[in-house]
């Protein structure tokens, strides 16, 4: 259920804008109440002249929790974190920024912002927020959480654009951005995604005859990730079980990559007949073939046969070694769009 009311002021200098949503479904006791999920929201623009404004808005949003973890059932195939209470995600949002418009065809904007998270899924097997494992919950599975942990995000973002006149274009974004979120012990932790610095840059220009040339520049800060515990990892019964390396969670995205970036090209040629239109387009993405790090492998040492070798100075141990990993390849294709 949603509503909303907008009014201007100051002969509309000034636009007030309110609104007022609410949630509900019946997946738990909390979930089903929507007094428990109402969430306002406040938009305020004020024109300085004609070509700027400040702009304010904040709010409250609610997001269901990840559909894995929401799906998590065990042996007697009872939903666990239905049983565990699970809530909605609690996200408070505070922006305020500026625009300005220096022609027709161009918009610069710098905005700060800050969001507040609550109720956020915390794992109660390894004592982390979901939001500090990110992508890597996908391939560790299905487990059950309390809705207990907490967050927040903060940054800068500023965006430069310039719409398309005289056959070119541009926008360039970059954002300076901080997301932390409480480990076992209360403390604010990098979440998976902080990765402090994002830029963007993308340009094209149209030629006669309709060809049309664009390019793309991507550059994002190192991730952070967990470091291996290695001391318990390389005991034998340890390693006997899982055949893979523990994280050391005491070190929690303790460690981060180094930062990654890209470069995509594009070009398309277009023909115009009576009613139909076709572009055929080369993409080439990673034109340079940038390989970037992914969080080292903790691996066993072993000899010609494939056996674990043992460690000389501690017959409870096998040796272990960390290997680096990258990723990154071109990858070039060609498509065609038909229009009618």
């Amino acid at each position: 259920m949603f509503g909303q009311l907008s009014r201007q002021f100051l002969s509309d200098k000034l636009i007030f804008s309110v609104g007022l949503r609410t949630d509900q479904n019946n997946y738990s006791e909390s979930m089903n109440n929507p007094l428990e999920q109402i969430s306002p929201r406040l938009s305020i623009s004020y024109s300085i002249n004609k070509k700027s404004s400040v702009n304010f808005n904040t709010g409250r949003y609610f997001q269901l929790p990840a559909y894995t973890v929401m799906g998590y059932r065990n042996n007697n195939n009872e939903l666990v974190n239905k049983e565990n209470n699970l809530k909605y995600i609690n996200n408070n949002h505070l922006v305020l920024g500026l625009e300005h418009n220096p022609g027709t065809y161009s918009k610069i904007t710098l905005e700060g912002f800050y969001k507040k998270y609550n109720n956020y899924p915390f794992l109660l097997r390894d004592s982390i927020c979901l939001a500090n494992l990110g992508g890597d919950f996908g391939v560790i599975g299905n487990e059950p959480v309390s809705s207990s942990s907490e967050g927040r995000t903060y940054g800068i973002e500023f965006l430069a654009q310039k719409k398309l006149s005289k056959r070119f274009y541009g926008i360039l974004a970059y954002t300076w951005v901080r997301s932390e979120f409480q480990d076992k012990n209360d403390e604010f932790r990098p979440s998976a995604w902080d990765n402090q610095h994002i830029i963007s840059l993308t340009g094209g220009v149209k030629l006669n005859k309709d060809w049309e040339i664009g390019v793309r520049f991507r550059y994002s800060g190192g991730p952070p990730y967990t470091p291996y515990d290695t001391l318990n990892s390389s005991l034998k019964y340890v390693w006997d079980i899982n055949s893979f390396g523990l994280f050391d969670y005491n070190r929690l995205n303790g460690e981060r990559l180094k930062a990654n970036h890209g470069l995509d090209i594009r070009i398309d040629k277009k023909w115009y007949w009576n009613k139909v239109a076709l572009n055929v387009y080369i993409d080439i993405q990673n034109a340079y073939n940038f390989q970037g790090e992914t969080p080292p492998s903790l691996i066993a040492i072993t000899d010609n046969n494939g056996n674990i070798l043992e460690d000389p100075n501690d017959p409870t141990r096998y040796q272990l070694k960390t290997i680096s990993n990258t990723a990154g390849t071109i990858l070039p294709s060609v498509g065609l769009q038909f229009e009618f």
